[in-house]
């Protein structure tokens, strides 16, 4: 789809990131090291400046649900108010990720919960390491067990025929 793709990694998230944009910027390079189309380059301020500045034609985001949409198709409208020369391209993301965001791989981690397949194993690493458990596998905390996604889609479809069933 692009012979060069650029991780653009922002200084200013209006969020509060686990991890320094120094440490961002290394955990995405290592990442993308054996990809010789994807670097990875720290910016500040608006990213469709960015994308001028670096004579990009094309911002590329990935929507995972119908709220990042909304929030996206906000941002993308505002780019193109400012930058009517850029556009922005959306990817969907593929099934297995439309649950996933960085707050919950974030929580889930710091409570000693495994996020081991959600996040690349350096990136795994680097959470093990942040939230203090640095040494093979994170110790399980007593709670009782909760079952899987899986399980529980299985409960509701049960459920539903149970309610379809009560109804004739």
């Amino acid at each position: 789809m692009f012979d060069n793709i650029i991780v653009a990694v922002a200084a200013d998230t209006g969020k509060s990131p686990l991890f320094s944009l120094e440490e961002r910027v290394a955990m995405a390079e290592k990442v993308f090291a054996k990809e010789p189309n994807i670097s990875v380059e720290p910016f500040q301020g608006l990213l469709v400046e960015y994308v001028a500045r670096r004579n990009v034609h094309t911002v590329l985001r990935g929507l995972r649900a119908v709220s990042d949409f909304e929030y996206e198709f906000q941002i993308a409208l505002m780019n193109r108010k400012l930058r009517p020369d850029i556009e922005t391209l959306f990817l969907i993301s593929d099934y297995r990720w439309l649950y996933i965001s960085s707050t919950i791989v974030k929580t889930v981690a710091s409570l000693g919960g495994d996020v081991r397949g959600l996040v690349p194993d350096h990136v795994l690493s680097c959470l093990r390491e942040r939230f203090g458990f640095t040494h093979g596998e994170i110790e399980p905390v007593s709670l009782p067990p909760v079952p899987a996604l899986s399980e529980l889609a299985r409960l509701q479809e049960l459920e539903a025929s149970l309610d379809r069933d009560t109804d004739k």
